[in-house]
């Protein structure tokens, strides 16, 4: 939450506005907050600087479709057909070129080559804490407002469908469930958040958890 908005004012605000005062400020810079994951051990925090420095850089796109009825939060699915996380729920995003100029270029791009969505039709509101990935990715999340008349499609190569939810919904820390799953002997914890048939977890839940916190002020 940003100095100066007590709990009462963040409250009255919509939950778009909500997003972009608990974002000011925010940058892509390094170095950058990352998120804390809670493996056994505090194994993430054990490994220190070194490990994060070893991933390979990322960014999704958190895409908020400021829509007349409310903002919604834009979601992919992954095409059944990819070798890794198939068929998952996930933000548009993937790793950062060279030839990328930022963060929010690579962001952008991503999301305009898996889902033609307009570059032109997003306002960067700022960044969430880096998520480090089992993949061995550092994911950058960059949410952005996208304009309420923007048009999109899957590019049926990476991605299957796409869909939104409500922002209050994501925002809602009571609709996520924490759960673990076995990798290697060692019990890793993750996010769920459900909407209507749609089974979101993960990276793209944790993700949509810290925004969650920071707009609630709890990260």
């Amino acid at each position: 939450m940003a100095e100066g908005n007590s709990p009462l004012e963040s409250a009255a605000l919509n939950p778009l506005d909500q997003v972009r005062q608990a974002l000011l400020g925010t940058t892509a810079d390094a170095p950058r907050p990352v998120t804390r994951l809670g493996l056994p051990l505090g194994i993430d925090r054990l490994l220190g600087p070194h490990w994060q420095r070893s991933l390979r850089p990322a960014a999704v796109l958190v895409p908020i479709i400021d829509r007349a009825d409310g903002p919604r939060v834009l979601l992919t699915q992954r095409s059944h057909s990819l070798r890794d996380h198939a068929g998952q729920i996930s933000c548009p995003g993937g790793r950062v070129e060279s030839s990328d100029t930022s963060i929010a270029h690579a962001a952008l791009r991503e999301a305009e080559e898996e889902i033609s969505l307009d570059p032109g039709a997003s306002e960067i509101l700022g960044y969430l804490h880096d998520y480090p990935t089992i993949s061995r990715f550092c994911v950058t999340p960059v949410v952005a407002r996208v304009d309420a008349g923007v048009s999109y499609e899957p590019d049926g190569v990476e991605v299957d469908s796409v869909f939104e939810i409500p922002l209050e919904h994501a925002l809602d820390l009571g609709a996520y469930v924490r759960k673990s799953i076995g990798r290697m002997g060692i019990d890793l914890p993750f996010m769920e958040l459900m909407w209507q048939d749609w089974r979101i977890w993960g990276a793209t839940a944790g993700m949509l958890h810290d925004l969650a916190s920071l707009v609630a002020g709890d990260a």
